[in-house]
């Protein structure tokens, strides 16, 4: 059976950084299957470099009737939503399927994007690992555990925690995945 790779980042990063294109190659070289979404920013991006890498095994997900973005005219799944359009809710259900669908994610994040995170933190209650390349320390961090999710999370200023807070419920979501993986060991 073939690997399936989410691929996914933070709406505000447009440019790739060469290390996570190097990324990209390997799935590509390895005729991986490829998970994309459709919004702007990375998604279009990485949809640039598929289609610069002549990526042939690539689905773009969508919530709306048809992608906002599929640079290589490549097939696309849309994933019904009953959250009002245009809506975080209405986008998160193609977030959802893909986390579902895949083997492991390769995130791109700018330590902000919750949408992001909340794709790296749905792959990890899954027991699915995410390589998360982080844009302003040009590093990966490879998530496969709770201690790694926090490793991650310490990336993020306060400001950005907050916001986290806020809209995912952040620190709600660590404690249940937490308590997860410590069941999961007994």
């Amino acid at each position: 059976m073939m690997t399936t790779v989410f691929i996914a980042g933070s709406i505000k990063i447009k440019k790739l950084a060469p290390e996570f294109i190097n990324r990209i190659a390997n799935i590509v070289r390895d005729e991986m299957n490829i998970l994309v979404g459709d919004a702007n920013g990375a998604d279009s991006s990485i949809q640039s470099e598929l289609f610069r890498q002549n990526a042939q095994n690539v689905t773009v997900f969508c919530s709306d009737d048809m992608p906002r973005n599929n640079i290589g005219s490549w097939k696309f799944q849309q994933v019904h939503s009953t959250a009002t359009p245009g809506s975080r809710a209405f986008y998160t259900a193609k977030d959802l399927a893909m986390a579902a669908k895949a083997d492991y994610g390769l995130m791109l994040w700018d330590c902000a994007s919750t949408g992001t995170l909340s794709n790296v933190l749905e792959l990890l209650a899954q027991d699915k690992k995410s390589a998360v390349y982080i844009n302003r320390d040009k590093e990966f961090v490879v998530v496969k555990q709770h201690s790694d999710l926090l490793r991650l999370v310490s990336f993020m200023s306060d400001g950005a925690k907050k916001t986290a807070e806020r809209k995912i419920g952040l620190s709600k979501k660590l404690s249940l995945l937490a308590n997860e993986q410590f069941g999961l060991a007994l």
